[in-house]
């Protein structure tokens, strides 16, 4: 089949190409190599997925609807999976334009685009941090998502609903995909993990918001990446009965569905330390700091809908995940940063 992975030199869209290239697929890479953080990885992401000689690599950004045009113009998609965005809750409170320009502006252009090309399938990332500060756990994707914490996730929200007036309009199946915490090799460098990894190794001071008593429900790079190849396989069709749960959100007006990726099984946040204490043999010095402006306590994911649709939840744990990770880092910076 032939694929447009939006955001494909970031964390997730490499992880997504790479596994679909090697199932024999087509790839064509959409991706502005921006520079919110180091655009060196982002280029190392892109030349690993090269040595497939079905991956074409195309640089442009989302704003920019010609380009967007002739990434497909060689061949229409079976497939849309749109992942590029502006990422980063804290970064929001910094630049909140730049998420109104990528993430409103870039997505609206993605629907035209399939609007245009009409795909079986157009996929789309979105976020726990809709989710706000919820107290009702685990989050449900029939829950409360009105009141967004940040600008990132206010664009996120309304992606979704500008998802849905298209798929109403025009009908191209459409899923939006939540995710929790996405974690794992060739990381984000802004994300705790890959921070906290980093500073241990150097000896530094890590900063621990919340005094660790924050939860995240982390979430591993290979669950994440079959979670959306199950989901892909799977266009919502109002014409189609739901499966045999109450939480299905197969809207009545249109082929689009949200689904949560996420494992259900949250962590502390000072667990998640002693765990990344523990592969690395060294102790962290912790700098306790009260949250942050935007931060959300808690993110707890409900993955009833993602096994009801597709009988898979993610698998892996905590311990195996950063296992993974601390084991890349050292491999990949081994004579230092």
């Amino acid at each position: 089949m032939h694929y447009l992975v939006t955001g494909s030199a970031g964390f997730i869209g490499y992880h997504l190409s790479r596994r679909l290239l090697q199932e024999g697929h087509h790839v064509v890479g959409f991706d502005g190599l921006t520079p919110y953080y180091d655009v060196e990885l982002k280029r190392r992401r892109h030349q690993d997925l090269s040595q497939f000689a079905a991956f074409t690599p195309v640089i442009g950004r989302l704003e920019d609807r010609d380009a967007l045009l002739r990434a497909v113009a060689g061949s229409a998609p079976d497939v849309i999976l749109h992942l590029a965005a502006q990422a980063g809750v804290r970064y929001s409170l910094q630049d909140p334009e730049s998420y109104v320009s990528s993430n409103l502006i870039g997505t609206f252009n993605i629907l035209e685009l399939a609007r245009q090309v009409r795909p079986g399938h157009l996929l789309m990332a979105s976020t726990s941090s809709i989710y706000g500060a919820n107290t009702k756990v685990p989050f449900s994707e029939g829950d409360k998502a009105d009141e967004p914490l940040t600008i990132y996730a206010a664009t996120k929200k309304s992606s979704e609903l500008m998802a849905h007036s298209h798929a109403h309009l025009y009908r191209v199946p459409t899923t939006a995909f939540r995710f929790f915490t996405v974690y794992g090799p060739w990381g984000r460098p802004d994300m705790a993990l890959f921070r906290f990894v980093e500073a241990i190794r150097k000896g530094m001071p890590i900063d621990v918001y919340g005094e660790g008593k924050m939860t995240r429900d982390f979430t591993y790079i290979d669950d994440i990446v079959e979670g959306i190849l199950r989901l892909a396989a799977l266009p919502p069709n109002t014409a189609v009965s739901s499966p045999s749960t109450e939480q299905d959100s197969l809207s009545p007006q249109a082929p689009f569905r949200v689904v949560n990726i996420g494992g259900g099984r949250p962590v502390e946040l000072f667990r998640f330390i002693d765990i990344i204490e523990t592969c690395l043999g060294r102790r962290a010095v912790r700098h306790l700091l009260p949250m942050q402006q935007g931060d959300v306590p808690h993110t707890f994911a409900s993955p009833d809908l993602m096994q009801a649709l597709t009988g898979f939840r993610p698998q892996i744990d905590i311990e195996e995940g950063v296992r993974r990770f601390v084991a890349w880092h050292l491999a990949t910076y081994q004579d230092g940063f």
